[in-house]
This record gives structure tokens, C-alpha cells and sequence, in this order.
């Protein structure tokens, strides 16, 4: 956007409105958010921990795809039509419920991300040590690497988010450009093994297990996998015409981001089965393995580079788009208002991505130095971060109900019938996503501490979500007030 020097309003590349707020450059277009949302729904490095539980899982991904998928597709573009702008989430459970439901829409939104970047670094370490060649590998298990690698990452997304989407994007662009090749190379590869050597999986594979307690927790973490539509939205201000460009770039995004966690799965128990698939490394693990069966060992060094351009764009999607949660909440004065400042340069939310690259580094800290193994801590994390993740899309599919019980729906994109299916399926789907995620996973050892940090850690970031609304907010115009009285 070109600097604008004849409008008082504007001053500098951030755009101002007559009451003084904010507004952040419009630079996502059409191509942009088909990228932004592969690479931000397609997550190869939840795959593994989905296949690990076996082709039941498949079922579970076309379920999901049905009932949570689609109508988060349909409520996206309702909601995003209903109240266009910054915050997404946020401002949708806002408007529809009232102040404190939107502030604990965003709130989860944005603390599910703290959980969930650090499980992004370390799949990226696991990864990035197969691009510096197969003598290298060992570097995964060296905590000073990782910790090393895993800050470089985190402090250059953060720098490349704080210049600006418009720099950014290209990351996040990069990102779903590794993903299509990681994806294309690891499917591919597949498909070539099964025809020259055929398969050992078999119809017995995709039945339910005797036993389905270890299969439950996956469903989470496949809804969990599908989250990531809404995502343009919480950037709404930084569309080009969003009511355009939004509805055929969700449907794109999501008709490839399913069709590739299905080929993905499949392949990974075509190459190393269910009981040998590692939860962080398990797509250069099947790559190597189909790899060398059919003589092109020398493609795991670029698919590695490209499977963690992959994770780096994965990371700066989500750094990005839930920084912008606090950035409005700020504004709103239920966190601190430093939180809503722009970049004087830059127009972009540069507080709350420090504070949230801060909070991230301390989580990768405790990941790496105070955890037992790092397959058990991944798995903690990554559950923890779909309880917190699916809490918004209650609201999400509750607001649909909610138009289609009382008939509100004039000015929407969608009629009745459509908002009651996609509302209701929505609605149920994703609290089972949430119950089923506090049954442990086969990679648990221990089912009490387990539990214990999922019930305490979701606690303490409800409470805390709870202080921050009814204590702090009612603070600040007090002190406000009695400022202005002083003043006068």
C-alpha cells in the first residue's frame, strides 16, 4: 500500500480512522489465502500421531471432514459476511454473545497457539536435521540444537511477522508451496511402492479395534487438524475485498487441504505401519523408508529442506494470524492496551507478537529441559492445544443456531435449513472432539499426570481468561477515571 500523504487521517503506512483506531494494510489476495489456508489446515507434523493409531483413522478423517469440516466452511463465510473486519473469532462470539464470550473465544484462540507453536519448533528441529544429511540425524536428540534451532526459527518468524504481512506472506505462501511438494513426494512415493511391491495392509486394518480407548483421542486431533478457515478472517482487515475474495478461496483450501490428510495418512501405513510410525518424525521416517525401496535415497535431503519450509510457513501462519487476538483485545482494554499498538512503520500488531514469541519461548524451554520423553510431552502438548483450540468453534456453531431458532437470517449468505445442519452437526462434532481429547493417547505412560495437566492446565487458562476480563477491565476505567478527575 502506497503511503498516503494528502489525507490527515492517514499518516504513514498505518491507516487511522476518524476515532483514532488502528487499521492494518489490505495485501491478502485470492492466490494468498488458498496458500494461507493449505498451509495452515494441511499440518503434515499431525499426521503421524493420527496414522499412528491405524486406518480407522480414515473413517475418522472422512467423518470429520462431513460434520466439522464443511460446516466450518459454511460458518466462515456466514460469519465473516455478517461482521467483516479484524479478529475473527473474537469479534464473531462478541457480537453474537456478548463481551465476555468474545474475549474467551479470542483468549482461547490465542493461548491454544502458545501450546501449539512450541510442538511446531520441535517437529521442526526432528525434521531440519534430515536436510543437513542422513551423519546429521543424531543432532535431533541434542537438547543445546534443539534449543538453538527451535529460538532461530522462533525470532526470525517473529521479525518477518512484525515487517508485515506483506513480507510475511511470502512465508506463509513458501510454506504451502512445501507443503504441496512435501505432500506430492510422500503420496507419490506411495503410490509407486504399492505398485511395484504391493501392500501388507489389509481390510482388517480399517476396522475398529477391540479395544478403541488409544483411538479416541485422535478424533481431536484430526478436528483439531481441520481448524484453520477462520484464520483469514482474524486477518479480515488485511484482505483485498474480502467479500469476493473469502468464500472460493475457503472452499479451495479446503477441498485440497482433505484430499491431502487423506493421502498422507494412507501412505504413512503403506510405508512403516501403525506400531512403527514415530509422532515427530514419521514423514521423513516413511520417505526414507519408501525412498530407498525404490532406489531414489538421494530425494530425502530436498524433501527434508522442503518439508521444513513447510513447518517454518505452518508457524508463521498461526504466529501471525492469532497475535492479532490480543492486538484486539488490547483495543478493547480487557488485556492491556499496549497489546493494541501498530508498528509506526510497519502498521502491524509488533506488542502482542513479542509477547507472544515470548511466551512461546519460555513454553519451548519447559518443552525441552523440564519434560519427561519428547514423544509424551508432544502428544501432552498437542492435546492441551486442541481443548483450548476447539473451545471457539462451540461459539462458532452456537451463532449459527442462534440465527437459524430466530429466523435471523436476512443479510446472510446462507437460508435456515443450511445454518441448522452446519450449526448443529458443527456444534456436536466439535465437543466431542474436545471430550475425547482428555483420553489419553498410546504414546502416554502415565495416565494420572496426564490428566492432571489436562484438567489443570485447562483450568488455569480459563481462570486467567476469567481475571482478565472481570478484574482487569473493570480496573482499568477506574483508574482511567480517576486520571481524568486528577487531571481536571
Amino acid at each position: 500500500m502506497a503511503r498516503c500523504t494528502d489525507d490527515p487521517i492517514h499518516n504513514g503506512p498505518m491507516n487511522q480512522s476518524p476515532d483514532n483506531q488502528p487499521h492494518l494494510k489490505r495485501v491478502l489476495g485470492r492466490f494468498d489465502l488458498v496458500l494461507l489456508f493449505v498451509v495452515a489446515v494441511f499440518n503434515l507434523n499431525v499426521v503421524p500421531s493420527i496414522a499412528a493409531n491405524g486406518g480407522v483413522t480414515v473413517w475418522l478423517w472422512l467423518i470429520s471432514l462431513l460434520l466439522f469440516f464443511w460446516p466450518q466452511g459454511i460458518a466462515v463465510i456466514e460469519l465473516a459476511h455478517r461482521y467483516p473486519g479484524e479478529g475473527g473469532v473474537y469479534l464473531w462470539a462478541k457480537e453474537v454473545f456478548g463481551d465476555f464470550h468474545g474475549f474467551l473465544s479470542g483468549w482461547c484462540y490465542w493461548t491454544n497457539n502458545m501450546l501449539y507453536v512450541p510442538t511446531v519448533m520441535l517437529y521442526f528441529v526432528g525434521v531440519s536435521v534430515f536436510a543437513m544429511g542422513p551423519g546429521h540425524t543424531a543432532l535431533a536428540d541434542n537438547k543445546t540444537f534443539a534449543m538453538l534451532a527451535s529460538v532461530a526459527l522462533l525470532g526470525l518468524l517473529t521479525v518477518l511477522n512484525i515487517v508485515g504481512l506483506g513480507v510475511g506472506k511470502w512465508l506463509n505462501n513458501a510454506g504451502a508451496i512445501g507443503t504441496f511438494v512435501a505432500a506430492a513426494v510422500l503420496i507419490g512415493l506411495g503410490v509407486t511402492v504399492w505398485l511395484r511391491f504391493g501392500t501388507t495392509v489389509t481390510a482388517a486394518d480399517f476396522r475398529v479395534p477391540a479395544d478403541p480407548r488409544f483411538v479416541l483421542n485422535s478424533f481431536g486431533v484430526i478436528c483439531f487438524g481441520l481448524v484453520g478457515l477462520e484464520l483469514a478472517s482474524v486477518m479480515g482487515d488485511e484482505i483485498k475485498d474480502p467479500q469476493k475474495t473469502l468464500p472460493p478461496a475457503v472452499a479451495w483450501g479446503g477441498v485440497i487441504s482433505g484430499a491431502l490428510y487423506i493421502g498422507a495418512t494412507l501412505t504413512l501405513l503403506l510405508a512403516i505401519g501403525k506400531n512403527d510410525i514415530s509422532v515427530l518424525q514419521g514423514i521423513v521416517q516413511a520417505v526414507s523408508h519408501m525412498a530407498s525401496r525404490v532406489g531414489v535415497a538421494w530425494i530425502i535431503t530436498p524433501f527434508a529442506v522442503m518439508l521444513s519450509m513447510s513447518i517454518a510457513g505452518i508457524g508463521s501462519a498461526w504466529m501471525g494470524g492469532s497475535a492479532r487476538i490480543p492486538f484486539v483485545a488490547g483495543l478493547d482494554s480487557y488485556m492491556p492496551s499496549w497489546l493494541g499498538r501498530v508498528h509506526p512503520k510497519y502498521a502491524t500488531p509488533y506488542a502482542a507478537l513479542i509477547v507472544q514469541a515470548i511466551v512461546s519461548l519460555v513454553l519451548i524451554v519447559i518443552n525441552f529441559y523440564a519434560s519427561g520423553g519428547v514423544q509424551e510431552a508432544f502428544q501432552t502438548m498437542l492435546s492441551l492445544a486442541v481443548v483450548l483450540q476447539l473451545v471457539p468453534f462451540l461459539y462458532v456453531f452456537a451463532a449459527l443456531l442462534r440465527f437459524a431458532i430466530r429466523r435471523d437470517v436476512e443479510g446472510g449468505r446462507y437460508g435456515r435449513g443450511t445454518l441448522i445442519f452446519a450449526g448443529a452437526c458443527g456444534f456436536l462434532t466439535t465437543a466431542l472432539g474436545i471430550g475425547l481429547a482428555f483420553f489419553p493417547a498410546k504414546q502416554i505412560t502415565s495416565v494420572w499426570k496426564y490428566e492432571a495437566k489436562m484438567f489443570g492446565f485447562t483450568a488455569f487458562f480459563l481462570v486467567l481468561a476469567a481475571f482478565f476480563f472481570f478484574v482487569y477491565g473493570r480496573l482499568k476505567p477506574d483508574a482511567a477515571a480517576a486520571a481524568a478527575v486528577a487531571k481536571a
